[in-house]
């Protein structure tokens, strides 16, 4: 019903930058929120950041994991249902797999879902 697609991982070293992007498609009425979250290896998934819609057509409220605040910037463009994530002063320990989330309400389905995408690996190392 709702496809997550994420893009822009990468190998990156320490101090550098990398974007993240991901497109939502499929029978999609409202997104309510758009996210980030990763997990590095042996530990659970954690919250990056999150922009909800505010019933705007672009920005929204934001939430900052303290780790990532002042370094992280996500923005979105509701109409055309991508989010993004700057990454900046990047640090060994940001290397995880990142995924994509998104609150949708669905056509034709009562309520909200979360969905996820397929994760995309980022890694900092010198």
């Amino acid at each position: 019903q709702v496809q997550l697609v994420e893009s822009g991982g990468g190998l990156v070293q320490p101090g550098g930058s990398l974007r993240l992007s991901c497109a939502a498609s499929g029978s999609i009425r409202i997104i309510t929120s758009m996210g980030w979250y990763r997990q590095a290896p042996g530990k659970e998934r954690e919250l990056v950041a999150t922009i909800s819609t505010g019933g705007t057509t672009s920005g929204g409220t934001t939430y900052y994991a303290d780790s990532v605040k002042g370094r992280f910037t996500i923005s979105r463009e509701n109409a055309k249902k991508t989010v993004s994530l700057q990454m900046n002063s990047l640090k060994p320990e940001d290397t995880a797999v990142y995924y994509c989330n998104s609150r949708v309400a669905v056509w034709g389905v009562p309520g909200l879902a979360d969905y996820w995408g397929q994760g995309t690996q980022v890694t900092i190392s010198s």
